[in-house]
């Protein structure tokens, strides 16, 4: 599948709020929550003003004209947060669109941007049944702490 990995812009960064929904992990068999889950406090820290904030970053992965999903960092106190110099990482591409190895495209490429911007760490959290984990594991990101259902992981840059 052909994709070019580039900067969402700033008028597309209302879908942010489509890809948070989309990152959510849902096990097998159980029902999805409602989309306004994302206005929950503990989830608009993601996306809430994005694009206004030192280390607010973001690339979105195209397909045939349309944004099939995204990678976006910023320095947030969210699940990942280790602490206030390092960005915390969220990804979600639509369905269709996964297994395809687009997500570790855009990873890669928020990295070598991190890297660039002269950032020496990044963050996330991933649920524990996670199939995404690997490939967090695969770009470079090792378990640095965990809890009952999720592991917080870095990546050395």
């Amino acid at each position: 599948m052909d994709y070019t990995i580039r900067p969402l812009r700033p008028e597309e960064y209302p879908l942010l709020r489509d890809f948070l929904y989309e990152a959510i992990f849902i096990p097998e068999g159980v029902t999805p929550p409602p989309k306004e889950i994302v206005d929950q406090p503990e989830l608009q820290v993601y996306t809430e003003g994005f694009g206004s904030r030192k280390g607010d970053l973001c690339l979105a992965a195209e397909v045939s004209g349309r944004v099939a999903g995204a990678v976006w960092v910023r320095i947030m106190d969210d699940y990942g947060h280790i602490d206030d110099d390092t960005p915390s990482f969220a990804i979600s591409l639509y369905k269709e669109y996964r297994g395809q190895g687009i997500g570790t495209a855009l990873m890669q490429s928020m990295l070598g941007l991190l890297r660039d911007s002269g950032y020496s760490r990044a963050s996330l959290a991933v649920q524990k049944a996670n199939y995404a984990v690997r490939m967090y594991e695969n770009v470079g990101f090792r378990t640095a702490d965990e809890n009952e259902e999720e592991y917080i992981m870095v990546c050395e840059l």
